[in-house]
């Protein structure tokens, strides 16, 4: 109705391409125009001046013979200066750009390997950048940024990668259990080394413990009732001990039977027996230390 009218409204971020008989005229803004159809005058086409984006996936293959899919995302737009040359050099700039980017693309990545693909997919960016930014600037394009998003390897090849990158932390994370389980059976032998010690450094002092208390008591028996020797109280105190271990035995409420010889001979005996004891744990303990 507007050009039935001799108007044409163009959107803001937009550009319309005005001919006259076919030729080109001018390129007009954002607002109303009075557009005579009468006198020749005509709307050939609007253009956009907005950042557009295209994604291209290219498949090729590596240096080492693995195919693999890269994504570039390429941003692109046009300008009103160079409107004109936009609007009638390409029939269709994102066919153009795609060709450029398969170009650039199969031309730099099977000259890598794949580790260095992923290494320098900055490198690709900017050499499909460049490419293109000669390129479309005859045709009235600026090209904004060039970007390499996704590198996507053959199914069989990603899943061998992850299997090897799982391989290789599994031993990582064995080594290190193992260094922990030999940290924490060195740690326990040394605690129950020093248990140990402690243990006999215990026992040490309580054999001269009490063969400390067994020679004051002996010498203190010695100097109140003359005439007696320093063995016949030690005899008298190993029997007294004897007999309040056998009143112990019969007192103690649990139903056990200790089978001990008995006699005034096996008094001796016993005696004999617990002399020699004390004596040598006095014999360790002074070795200790």
């Amino acid at each position: 109705m507007g050009q039935v009218c001799g108007l044409y409204q163009v959107d803001q971020s937009t550009v319309a391409v005005k001919e006259r008989f076919g030729k080109f005229e001018t390129v007009i803004g954002p607002g109303c125009h009075c557009v005579p159809w009468c006198c020749g005058v005509n709307i050939a086409g609007v253009l956009s001046l907005r950042v557009q984006q295209l994604d291209v996936r290219c498949e090729t293959k590596t240096k080492d013979n693995v195919f693999v899919t890269v994504v570039a995302s390429v941003q692109f737009r046009a300008h009103v200066e160079t409107a004109e040359d936009a609007f009638y050099k390409l029939t269709n700039p994102r066919e153009q750009i795609m060709s450029y980017v398969f170009d650039v693309v199969r031309a730099s990545v099977p000259r890598m390997i794949l580790d260095d693909v992923f290494e320098q997919k900055n490198e690709i960016a900017k050499s499909v950048e460049e490419e293109l930014e000669k390129a479309m600037r005859t045709y009235g394009y600026e090209i904004v940024q060039t970007l390499i998003v996704d590198i996507e390897p053959d199914v069989t090849v990603k899943r061998a990668m992850n299997e090897i990158n799982a391989a290789a932390r599994m031993r990582v994370a064995t080594r290190e259990k193992a260094e922990a389980e030999k940290t924490l059976q060195v740690k326990r032998a040394e605690g129950e080394a020093e248990a140990k010690y402690l243990a006999g450094v215990g026992i040490a002092r309580q054999r001269q413990a009490i063969v400390d208390g067994l020679r004051e008591s002996v010498l203190a028996f010695s100097d109140n009732v003359p005439g007696t020797s320093p063995k016949e109280v030690m005899d008298m105190v190993l029997v007294t001990q004897y007999f309040d271990t056998m009143k112990e035995i019969g007192a103690s409420s649990r139903n056990s039977t200790v089978f001990i010889p008995h006699g005034p001979g096996a008094v001796r005996d016993v005696a004999d027996q617990i002399r020699n004891g004390l004596l040598q744990g006095e014999a360790a303990h002074t070795h200790l230390n």
